[in-house]
């Protein structure tokens, strides 16, 4: 039996390969590359595509998850953290687009409705070209980068309630608006308590007798349908079906599921949500683009100055420095993803025209593509307003105050320089216990959901997930670990672990424990820094006590493991040392050793000087160096004083450093 869908998704997918394949070459967004297949696809086009019903279907599902997935990562603690800037900011952003571009309709001949849907439509930017490009540039974390996320957070939030009043801006409600509101408002009510329950009670009970199941397809289709279940319930209420999966995302964002639950999602958004914008260039009229270029090109970039100077004026109003207010403006001066959106809720709706949805569209592709470029040239454009005689009071310094004005100021430190360790076994909760007493900051990510449960709880920094998905690592901050530690027992998911490590962070060590020494090599292969084999580590210790039965001194059995370990245990595999070298081992070493030593409270030595103590007289050692209160002594003579808690390094026969170490302790 043969089905034009099927046909339709292969050319879709072929023509969508080969179009992402040249613009990522020219460095352009994805986004616009689904597009310009869709454009070509479609019926003003080519005309591959034949069943545009069934794709524009699929693409309505896309929708559904991409609101599912904004759902997901809304947190509300990293909402309040950046409130002043999400809500001062974002709204005076949207609020002054959507005023501008109303008058500016208005004086175009636009009834009243339909300019106030346009101000809709262009208060939107685009958050995923947006944050890409700043990720990229490693911005996030100034203050221009963290004020663009708040506003980008905003007008993500801020396109649910327009969804809900753009049929009412086309009057498919009763005679009476305020009717029409009051019960708009009731449905809200009755889905934030069935969010509230959901993500109160209902849905940690459910998630966690999933994940404690470790099956992947029945958290999956946990997830999948609490997405569609709830988005089912919103449209039986008469609301939107996206609505009701950002709502079904809400539900689960606060619980710690909630990076496995993206991380699962993610690869069906992202097939889905291609759909929804090859759709959108499906609607395109190419003829349309060449019949008017002068009116597009003055649009797009009437659009973008408009939206740069109002971005602006929403920024300065956080008290931000010149600098920050203009890298802001130069960031959201685009037309966003969700704008496509919502102008196919227009369309349908009738509160726009089939001719001023082409101009919409054509503007739009244009101000997104042109992003990488205004952003490219936004430092040198920065530079080159500041050297301009501006008043004193706009070129004020960044600072501490600065970000406390913008509402970032209580943002905590984001973890870098770190230790990730994945699974929290024996050995990976010896390590953690081993930073702690180090004063190494670290993240843990686990797959058991009792035990996240229970370390949540005792206040450790651990996450649920599977460490094979890139976004759960993303949570960790590989990015900015140094070191990061696979400690699980299945060797498949090892492999797969250190291959996603490695591609995120190609500068980390990375130290794995495995079971065999046959899967050395593959490890390091795939990026691996160190392999330590379990079998060969219990060999180890095996011989190593043995040999210290037989009274083998103990510095020569420490020399024989580090020589196995730089070798990577290649002696024990292949014996690379003849007999007569393991047997003559021990007539090169010294007798002699490097040892630290700490003086106790109540040492004798304790307030003596060097020249006093006579170390070197009484005990046949010699004092290298004292490290005191963390820090080495830059200098040590014949009148330093010895003090209690003072480590000192000291080099002598082993059994005159043993008396030492026992005067001392």
């Amino acid at each position: 039996m043969h089905l034009p869908i099927f046909s339709d998704i292969l050319v879709i997918l072929l023509l969508s390969v080969g179009v992402i394949l040249l613009f990522n070459r020219l460095k352009l967004p994805s986004i616009i590359g689904f597009l310009v297949t869709g454009m070509v696809a479609g019926p003003f086009a080519l005309g591959l595509v034949k069943a545009q019903a069934q794709v524009d279907q699929l693409a309505e599902l896309g929708v559904m998850l991409l609101m599912f997935t904004i759902g997901l990562e809304f947190s509300l603690k990293s909402l309040a953290r950046i409130k002043r800037a999400v809500f001062l900011g974002g709204a005076l952003q949207v609020g002054l687009t959507i005023g501008a571009v109303y008058l500016l309709a208005r004086v175009g001949g636009f009834a009243p409705a339909t300019a106030v849907f346009w101000g809709f439509l262009f208060s939107l930017s685009s958050t995923a070209i947006v944050l890409k490009l700043l990720q990229d540039r490693l911005e996030m974390e100034a203050v221009h980068g963290q004020v663009t996320l708040a506003i980008l957070i905003f007008q993500d939030l801020i396109v649910v309630p327009m969804m809900l009043l753009t049929p009412l801006l086309a009057g498919q409600g009763s005679d009476n608006p305020w009717l029409d509101l009051g019960l708009m408002a009731a449905k809200m009510v009755g889905l934030l308590a069935l969010v509230f329950v959901g993500a109160r009670y209902l849905m940690p009970r459910l998630l966690f007798a999933v994940a404690r199941t470790r099956s992947r397809e029945l958290f999956l289709l946990t997830i999948i349908g609490t997405c569609l279940g709830v988005a089912w319930l919103t449209s039986e209420a008469g609301l939107s079906m996206a609505l009701g999966a950002f709502m079904a995302g809400l539900i689960i964002a606060e619980s710690e599921y909630s990076y496995e639950a993206v991380s699962n999602v993610l690869p069906f958004r992202e097939i889905f949500a291609s759909f929804f914008f090859v759709s959108i260039g499906m609607l395109f009229d190419v003829r349309f683009l060449l019949a008017h270029p002068v009116q597009i090109l003055l649009l797009t970039v009437g659009v973008m100055a408009l939206k740069l100077l109002l971005t602006v004026g929403a920024a300065a109003a956080l008290r931000l420095p010149l600098r920050s207010v203009l890298l802001v403006g130069l960031a959201l001066c685009q037309v966003g993803e969700f704008a496509f959106i919502l102008s196919r809720v227009g369309l349908d709706a009738g509160v726009i025209q089939p001719a001023d949805y082409q101009l919409f569209l054509a503007v739009s592709v244009l101000t997104m593509s042109l992003t990488p470029v205004v952003l490219l040239f936004a430092e040198p454009l920065v530079s080159a307003a500041l050297r301009l005689p501006l008043p004193a009071a706009l070129l004020r310094p960044a600072g501490s105050g600065v970000a406390a004005a913008a509402g970032l100021g209580e943002q905590p430190a984001a973890v870098s320089d770190h230790l990730v360790v994945v699974g929290y076994g024996l050995n990976g909760r010896n390590l953690v216990h081993t930073a702690k007493f180090a004063h190494i900051p670290y993240v843990i990510i686990e797959t058991n959901p009792v035990t996240v449960r229970r370390e949540r709880e005792r206040g450790e920094p651990i996450l649920y997930g599977d460490a094979t998905q890139e976004h759960v690592l993303e949570q960790a901050r590989v990015t900015h670990a140094r070191v990061m530690v696979v400690a699980i027992s299945d060797p498949a998911s090892s492999r797969r672990v250190v291959v996603a490590l490695r591609r995120l962070n190609p500068r980390a060590c990375i130290f794995v424990r495995t079971r065999y020494i046959a899967e050395i090599e593959e490890l390091r292969r795939l990026g691996a820094t160190e392999v330590i084999p379990e079998e060969l580590e219990t060999s180890i210790e095996i011989f190593s006590r043995v040999l210290a039965k037989y009274l083998v001194p103990m510095h020569e059995i420490d020399q024989l493991i580090r020589e196995l370990r730089a070798d990577s245990y290649q002696m024990l595999r292949g014996r690379s040392l003849s007999s007569s070298d393991w047997s003559a081992m021990h007539l090169h070493l010294s007798d002699s050793e490097l040892a630290t030593v700490p003086v106790g409270a109540e040492a004798a030595l304790t307030g003596k000087t060097l020249s006093e103590a006579e170390v070197r007289q009484r005990f046949g050692v010699s004092l290298l160096a004292i490290r005191r209160g963390g820090q080495m002594l830059d200098q040590i003579d014949a009148d330093t004083v010895i003090e209690p808690g003072d480590t000192l390094y000291v080099f002598g026969k082993q059994e005159q450093v043993s008396g030492f170490a026992r005067h001392l302790a």
